[in-house]
C-alpha cells in the first residue's frame, strides 16, 4: 500500500516520528508540494495526506487509486469533500488536538496587547531603563483585564477553553454559538448582536463557512464599542482586512491580535502589516510540539481506524 504525505514539514520539522504511520504501508513524505506536482506526486497513492496542499475536484478526479484522504489538521476546506465523496474516497479530519494551545494563544496575543511584554524587553535591552532618571517606565497605556468583558464567538472546544482563562483573570464572559445550547455558569449566552456590541474584547472561535466569511467587517466593527480589542486565532478570512485596517487606523479598534491572515503566508504589501496597532503572529497557535504530538497520535488512530473497516472523524 502506497502512503503519500504532500505536505510533512508543516506538522513534522524533525521533531517528531512517522514511524506509526509507516507501518501501514510504503511512506513517501514531501516536505512541501507545489500545485503543479500534486497530482503527479498523488497518483499512486492509496493513502494520501495533507495539511494545506489543495485537492479540488479536477485533482481528485485524477486519483483513481486513492480511496483515502487524512487532513492533518481540523479544518478540511482545502479538500473537495464533495468530489471526495463522489469519488469514493474517504476524508478524515483531526477535530480535537490544539484545544489548550489555541486558548493559551489568545491570551498570548491579549497580554501582548494589554502589557507590550515584548516591546518594553526590547527597550530594556536597548538601554533605556539603564538610562532611565525613573525606576519605571513604559511607552503604552498599560491595561489590568480584571472586570472588562471577554466575548468569545463561537462556542466550541476552543471557545469554552478560551472563556474558561478569560473567567480566571476575572472578566466577565459572554458567548455567542448560534448552533449549541447550553453554556457553563460563568458565561452568559447573547445574541450576536449583543456580543458585538457589549464585549470589551472579542475573540473569534467559528470555522469558516460562506455564512461566516468576512463577518468581522466595517458593519460589525461599527456595533462595537469604540475601543475594543479583536482576537483572530481561527480562519484569517473571518475578517474582512480593509474595513478592521481602517478601523485600526481610526481607534474605533484599539487594537487586534491575529495569528492568521486571509491568505497564508501574509503578503508583503499585506494592508495590516504596517499598522501599529495590530500584532501579528505567523499561525503558531497550534503548534506547539504537544498539540503535534497529539495531532499525530490522533492521526494514526485514524488511519488504524479506516484500516479495520470502523473509519472515524469522517467529515464527508
Amino acid at each position: 500500500m502506497n502512503i503519500v504525505v504532500l505536505d510533512a514539514y508543516t506538522l513534522n520539522p524533525g521533531d517528531l516520528s512517522w514511524e506509526g504511520i509507516g507501518k501501514y504501508g510504503n511512506l513517501v513524505l514531501h516536505d512541501r508540494t507545489p500545485e503543479e506536482k500534486i497530482v503527479e506526486r498523488a497518483k499512486d497513492a492509496h493513502i494520501l495526506f495533507t495539511n494545506k496542499t489543495p485537492l479540488t475536484r479536477e485533482t481528485l478526479l485524477q486519483l483513481k487509486n486513492t480511496k483515502y484522504i487524512g487532513v492533518l489538521a481540523t479544518g478540511y476546506n482545502v479538500v473537495d469533500v464533495k468530489a471526495a465523496k463522489e469519488c469514493g474516497i474517504v476524508v478524515t479530519n483531526v477535530p480535537d488536538y490544539g484545544t489548550q494551545a489555541v486558548a493559551q494563544h489568545v491570551f498570548a496575543l491579549l497580554l501582548e496587547i494589554t502589557s507590550h511584554v515584548g516591546h518594553h524587553h526590547a527597550e530594556v535591552k536597548k538601554g533605556r531603563w539603564s538610562a532611565s532618571t525613573d525606576f519605571s517606565f513604559w511607552d503604552f497605556p498599560l491595561m489590568e483585564l480584571n472586570g472588562k468583558t471577554f466575548g468569545v464567538l463561537g462556542y466550541g472546544r476552543i471557545g469554552k477553553a478560551t472563556a474558561k482563562i478569560a473567567q480566571a483573570f476575572g472578566m466577565k464572559v459572554l458567548a455567542y454559538d448560534r448552533g449549541r445550547e447550553g453554556s457553563d455558569d460563568y458565561v452568559e449566552k447573547v445574541s450576536l448582536d449583543e456580543l458585538y456590541r457589549r464585549c470589551d474584547i472579542l475573540s473569534l472561535h467559528v470555522p469558516l463557512s460562506d455564512e461566516t466569511k468576512e463577518m468581522i467587517n466595517e458593519k460589525s466593527i461599527s456595533s462595537m464599542k469604540d475601543g475594543v480589542i479583536l482576537i483572530n486565532t481561527s480562519r484569517g478570512p473571518l475578517i474582512n482586512e480593509n474595513d478592521l485596517a481602517n478601523a485600526l487606523n481610526a481607534k474605533k479598534v484599539a487594537y487586534a491580535g491575529l495569528d492568521v491572515v486571509s491568505k497564508e503566508p501574509i503578503q508583503a504589501d499585506h494592508v495590516l502589516l504596517g499598522i501599529e496597532n495590530c500584532i501579528l503572529t505567523p499561525h503558531i497557535a497550534w503548534a506547539p510540539i504537544e498539540a503535534r504530538r497529539r495531532l499525530m497520535a490522533i492521526v494514526e488512530e485514524n488511519l488504524a481506524a479506516y484500516q479495520e473497516g470502523r473509519p472515524k472523524n469522517v467529515v464527508n
